[in-house]
């Protein structure tokens, strides 16, 4: 991971200083930079220790960091990692423009790899995570939205990547079809697991923790499994408060949503959804080879379901 943040510092650098000022600030503040390190545990799971691994992973630590520069800006978040976002400390116009420099750039590294397989794993997970956004944009403020819909755009926005991210150590250790599958399975999956976290974090986690603003997804009209579960198990007048609160994307009465969400169990049943998941993941290692990667990557999806940020 030191040398994947090498070359992701090296390959930042532009001659436009605003564009550098910009990702060198949504870079720098962190973040869990898992799909890079799914990407280096599939490559040595698999045997590669070749270079491309490390320019690869900076390659969808700068895809994913494109789609946040993005989301912000379509979201109006103003916060993120426990800090100003990009869109609210430098405006949204630069928000946007960056970001099609750092997509830009990562196609640029993506040539260095010199393999067809490669860009075409990136270039379909790039062109799904973008109908996966335009998706969740419909369905914003739709009440109506059920668990196949809500995990359709899961699977598409977030999960994708990570399913690219696992898939590509197997492409560059040569791996059979079977292999690269599952591969690709476990990252889905983990994708998925994390997502579904994630959302429950949105009415359950610490602000000081999460580094986000409790209550996001409601005040963007975000039907999310945690309130889809609530409203199926609830009574109609709880399920009227919380299609209400979607509809109109108010929090006045979050406090009140998430005693709902609470009493009537959405979030264990959230939470065994990612269990499930994470399960999903686990098993599809096992036609991998036993190694100490191998159990890295048995061990992330087990903790995955721990996370408190």
């Amino acid at each position: 991971m030191q040398e994947v943040d090498r070359v992701i510092a090296r390959r930042l650098d532009s001659g436009v200083p605003l564009v550098s000022q910009v990702a060198h600030y949504i870079i720098s503040a962190g973040g869990k930079r898992l799909r890079p390190v799914l990407l280096l545990l599939s490559c040595g799971a698999l045997g590669y220790q070749g270079p491309q691994r490390h320019n690869l992973a900076a390659v969808v630590e700068f895809i994913h960091t494109a789609t946040l520069l993005h989301d912000d800006v379509v979201d109006e978040s103003t916060m993120r990692r426990g800090r100003p976002t990009a869109n609210e400390h430098f405006g949204n116009p630069a928000s946007v423009l960056v970001g099609d420099f750092l997509y830009s750039r990562a196609f640029q590294m993506m040539i260095d790899a010199n393999s067809m397989k490669v860009m075409q794993v990136l270039a379909e997970a790039t062109n799904v995570i973008a109908e996966g956004e335009v998706l969740q944009l419909m369905n914003m403020h739709d009440a109506s939205l059920d668990e196949e819909a809500y995990l359709h755009v899961i699977r598409s926005k977030t999960a994708k990547l990570f399913e690219a991210s696992a898939r590509l150590g197997a492409v560059l250790a040569g791996s059979p079809p079977d292999i690269e599958d599952a591969c690709a399975l476990y990252g889905q999956s983990l994708g998925t697991a994390f997502q579904v976290i994630d959302d429950v974090l949105d009415y359950e986690g610490d602000i000081a923790e999460t580094g986000k603003n409790l209550g996001d997804d409601l005040r963007e009209g975000k039907a999310t499994l945690p309130l889809i579960l609530a409203m199926r198990q609830g009574t109609a007048e709880q399920a009227g408060i919380i299609r209400e609160a979607i509809e109109t994307g108010s929090t006045d009465r979050l406090q009140e949503v998430v005693r709902i969400v609470r009493d009537t169990g959405a979030f264990k049943l959230t939470r065994a959804a990612a269990a499930s998941e994470a399960q999903r993941a686990i098993d599809a290692l096992r036609v991998l080879p036993g190694n100490p990667y191998r159990s890295a990557m048995q061990a992330l999806a087990a903790q995955l379901l721990e996370r408190r940020t």
